[in-house]
């Protein structure tokens, strides 16, 4: 068994940041560690100015480099640089990237030098243009986290879209609600991309139950070589949403709420965990806070509205055997405020989390013994390391 963590982006550490949030990881084809961050001027808004900062490790992550400034907001219309993703390529050494900017443009980068240097981004927002005259969307957004490339190469991206005419910000920003989900992908290796039909939409039905704000997507590849999408919304079930496909672009199929899969109304990490023994399938491995509470002003709520957010804590991992349809393993990483993460495997076989850690505004609670959390305020992003002997020591089974 082994466990180990550190903290990767802090405060006040590097540049004149507010935040550090939205967290990225990949382990390239070298087996070095890609690790990478919004960093958020002022409060730290989704609207605010931010930049994206690597560091890298190649040493398995004992050890990073200082951050490197990777894309500056100077150079983006001075706005957010939002929901980077990469992909590292398993028979290359490129590492591929798309994000956005101002939450209104797409673009692309790559790497072919274990991320050295990589090349100028370039803007593909036309590739999800056209769809204005079906949906008249004003936001997008990728991701976040990082995402994958099929058995056949394909790349895929999920992505979604709103109209921005939620309220949520405020009369002076476009909101991020109402949503659709849709996916862009590349059969080239990033060369050229293409949209791929629409997974779900606000509004939409599933077993009489309504889907609210599909948004935040993590993607998988199973063992069968169907491809699972793993989805945040604001469903009244507060259980994470599965949507399958045989191509990952087309085709889609509403699957279920995933009543072992709590929903915090919080972005959540997926992987596809490569087995070393052949005798046995590849497990998934899944990451997101496992909570139901929600506080206001460090008083618990009783009776939360169905499908509204959740205090961000107790981060947790889960372990499945059989491509998600159970699962049975489970253990927390962090039991304190934790928010946004991602995963990766290493080069020998063990897994990494990145997460948004640390609140402004946190305390214990003594007599239920759990954190109670009135507002997320996260101060670092931390990086930590384990197996799977760790998750699978303390079984339990997650409803």
């Amino acid at each position: 068994m082994m466990f180990e963590q550190q903290d990767v982006f802090n405060i006040g550490s590097w540049g004149r940041y507010g935040k550090f949030r939205i967290p990225g990881i990949v382990v390239t084809k070298m087996g070095s560690v890609l690790l990478t961050v919004e960093a958020r001027y002022g409060s730290g808004a989704d609207w605010d100015n931010s930049d994206i900062l690597m560091r890298k490790s190649v040493d398995d992550g004992d050890t990073f480099e200082d951050p490197v400034l990777l894309l500056s907001h100077v150079d983006f219309d001075n706005g957010p640089i939002n929901n980077f993703v990469m992909i590292a390529h398993a028979e290359s050494n490129r590492v591929t990237a798309v994000f956005c900017s101002g939450y209104s443009k797409v673009f692309s980068m790559f790497s072919d030098d274990d991320a050295t240097t990589f090349s100028s981004p370039v803007e593909i927002t036309s590739v999800i243009e056209n769809f204005r005259d079906e949906y008249p969307w004003k936001v997008c957004a990728t991701g976040p986290g990082h995402s994958i490339q099929l058995d056949d190469g394909r790349i895929i991206v999920p992505i979604w879209l709103s109209d921005g005419t939620g309220t949520e910000f405020g009369s002076r920003r476009l909101g991020h609600r109402p949503s659709i989900l849709t996916v862009i992908y590349s059969d080239d290796f990033g060369s050229n991309w293409l949209m791929g039909d629409i997974l779900c939409s606000d509004g939409d039905y599933f077993d009489g139950i309504r889907i609210t704000n599909p948004s935040e997507t993590v993607a998988v590849q199973k063992n069968d070589r169907t491809v699972m999408f793993n989805i945040r919304t604001e469903s009244s079930p507060n259980r994470r949403l599965i949507v399958t496909s045989d191509n990952g672009v087309f085709k889609f199929q509403i699957n279920r709420f995933d009543d072992y899969l709590l929903e915090s109304v919080c972005m959540g990490s997926l992987l596809r965990y490569k087995n070393h023994d052949e005798n046995k399938k590849d497990y998934l491995i899944f990451i997101n806070p496992n909570n139901l509470q929600k506080t206001h002003e460090g008083e618990l709520i009783s009776d939360p509205v169905p499908g509204s957010s959740r205090d961000r804590k107790r981060l947790t991992v889960k372990l499945s055997r059989d491509d998600g349809e159970t699962w049975s393993f489970g253990r927390v990483i962090e039991e304190g405020p934790s928010g946004y993460s991602d995963i990766a495997q290493s080069s020998k076989g063990d897994i990494f989390c990145l997460y948004e850690f640390g609140s402004k505004n946190e305390f214990l609670d003594n007599d239920e013994g759990s954190y109670l959390v009135s507002k997320n305020q996260f101060t670092s992003v931390r990086l930590c390391k384990f197996n799977v002997s760790w998750i699978i020591k303390e079984v339990s089974e997650f409803s």
